[in-house]
């Protein structure tokens, strides 16, 4: 048996630039789906969001994300919440960060910059006691990233 997890971020209105936005990060393969397409009346209000949406990148990278029915905010801040870094702890009001790690600094840091254009950085990606890279931003649409070179086993 083989289980597999992937995260399904939940957007106001703004699932289709999230992914597209996600999609030029990662690369990869993004199928989306409105709820028109899946039998909604084309003139019904948000028929035209997204119902699906699966990215899939080399790797094993896997995002998906959809709009919540009858929400439509395209502010971050209504679904980023409050984190913080304050002598050295996390202090936050959010249920959980998407977690990126790679095998190199240069590896995650190419992924960072590209993550970080219109984002509020938390803590800057930079050595840190447990990694040879750390840090953590909310991207411009809500999501709050923890980036991480993975310790040697």
């Amino acid at each position: 048996m083989s289980i597999i997890t992937t995260t399904h971020l939940n957007f106001r209105g703004t699932a289709r630039p999230a992914m597209e936005f996600y999609r030029s990060v990662f690369g990869g393969d993004l199928q989306l789906m409105t709820y028109a397409q899946m039998g909604m009346p084309a003139e019904a209000p948000g028929a035209d969001k997204v119902v699906f949406s699966r990215l899939q990148a080399d790797g094993g990278f896997r995002l998906m994300a959809y709009d919540i029915p009858g929400i439509d905010d395209a502010d971050a801040a209504a679904t980023a919440g409050s984190t913080r870094r304050e002598n050295g702890a996390t202090l936050t009001d959010r249920t959980f960060f998407q977690s990126l790690q790679g095998s190199t600094l240069d590896e995650v840091a190419v992924l960072w910059d590209r993550l970080s254009d219109g984002a509020r950085i938390i803590e800057p990606l930079a050595a840190s006691t447990w990694s040879a890279g750390f840090g953590m931003l909310t991207d411009r649409f809500g999501v709050t990233w923890v980036v991480d070179v993975q310790a040697a086993a």
